[in-house]
């Protein structure tokens, strides 16, 4: 079985790759014991993918797969974007949402889309990426309890959900990360 290491220590994220994709063998940083410091400093999603994928990758001279995601909201300027993960201070999903919420207060456009930018990195070739995107708009009142980040405040007129809402497969059917999973899925199997 193909092994794939993913730039990754959320363990949510994992989940949801390995549920797309059964039949390659991933694994996270923690099954590597890889411990050194990758500072993400490029200024997009894309950028941020290629610096883990490479870093990684040159190290252990393996194939990896990184990814970097987040969410951005129209009338925030499209914040919080590529610091979704540390948008407000304490850097916890819970304090992310409530600093999220609270800047919308009074604001009526809603709008919001999710980006996951994927890098693949197979030693001696060029690195490869896939872009996808979710959209949807951005409620008050958290729903659900499934998924990770701004799931709960993720809502889907399409479906009248919120992102938390569903399940797991129904998430990977729609989400960007699942969009942009299935496109590495057909390259990884060409290999």
């Amino acid at each position: 079985m193909l092994e794939v290491i993913v730039a990754t220590k959320n363990l949510g994220k994992l989940k949801e790759i390995k549920d797309v994709c059964p039949n390659i063998s991933f694994k996270s940083l923690f099954d590597i014991d890889f411990k050194d410091e990758i500072v993400e400093d490029g200024t997009t999603f894309k950028e941020n993918a290629l610096i883990k994928a490479k870093a990684i990758s040159t190290k252990c001279n393996k194939i990896v797969l990184a990814d970097d995601s987040g969410l951005s909201v129209r009338a925030l300027n499209y914040q919080p974007g590529i610091y979704s993960a540390r948008f407000s201070k304490e850097h916890d999903d819970k304090s992310n949402n409530e600093l999220l919420i609270k800047k919308l207060q009074g604001i009526s456009d809603r709008y919001a889309f999710y980006t996951c930018a994927m890098c693949l990195c197979i030693p001696g070739k060029e690195p490869i990426f896939v872009e996808e995107i979710c959209e949807g708009e951005i409620v008050d009142t958290p729903r659900g309890n499934g998924g990770f980040g701004y799931d709960p405040h993720f809502y889907l007129e399409n479906l009248g959900k919120c992102m938390a809402e569903l399940t797991t497969e129904e998430k990977n059917a729609i989400s960007h990360r699942g969009k942009a999973i299935r496109k590495i899925a057909e390259i990884l199997n060409s290999l």
